[in-house]
């Protein structure tokens, strides 16, 4: 794996950004950062690794760059589901979450259960919640996962949600299913390979069957 900066100052760099937004001096033991920062960088390579843009690899290598909003934005989470789930600390975990909303305008939290194959894509005001997610996942911003009555979807493998989609309550959305600009499902199970669209002049939302995926350009095997 490539990184924008040298490991070491890659590295630092996540901390004195930490320190100038949240200078409480609540921190993780040196230890315990190098652990959960290699682990998180593991997980994001692994991530990056299936998907299909040119920005993600360098020189037949995934790349990280820091300057990136999407690829920084995912690292930032997977650093903090790490030290969430490794530490148990919570304190130093909502930092994460919170400079992530504070730099790229994503709210998800680290107790959420994103897979380990997913892509960010202009993910200003994107709002991901504790939905139960499958790999090859696709949000871009504006988009909605939330609950309803406490109950959350359960979302299928290679789902793409476009621009200021939501998918509300305690649905099932199947495999292969695309989420066109401004559709909303709403406590409403899909099924597999479907595309959901608003048109616009019957003033309705369109389910219908396709067997090829909008997110299945973004990755390099078949979702």
């Amino acid at each position: 794996m490539i990184f924008s900066l040298p490991y070491r100052e890659f590295k630092d760099y996540v901390l004195l950004q930490m320190q100038h937004f949240f200078p409480d001096n609540q921190n993780l033991s040196a230890n315990e950062y190098d652990t959960a920062f290699d682990m998180a960088l593991e997980r994001t390579r692994h991530c990056f690794s299936y998907i299909n843009l040119d920005s993600y690899h360098t020189k037949g290598e995934v790349f990280l760059n820091h300057l990136h909003a999407n690829q920084y934005a995912a690292f930032l989470w997977f650093l903090s589901n790490t030290i969430w789930a490794e530490f148990q600390n919570e304190k130093v975990a909502n930092k994460l979450y919170c400079l992530n909303r504070a730099l790229n305008s994503l709210s998800c939290s680290y107790a959420a259960k994103l897979p380990k194959v997913f892509l960010l894509l202009h993910i200003v005001g994107t709002v991901l919640g504790k939905a139960e997610y499958s790999d090859f996942f696709v949000a871009c911003h504006g988009c909605t996962v939330g609950a309803h009555h406490g109950q959350y979807p359960t979302i299928g493998r290679g789902v793409a949600m476009l621009p200021h989609s939501s998918v509300i309550g305690g649905c099932r959305i199947g495999s292969r299913v695309s989420l066109g600009i401004n559709a909303t499902v709403y406590e409403q199970d899909v099924s597999d390979n479907t595309t959901i669209y608003i048109d616009n002049q019957a003033g309705k939302t369109v389910f219908k069957r396709s067997d090829t995926p909008w997110g299945q350009h973004l990755f390099n095997v078949e979702i």
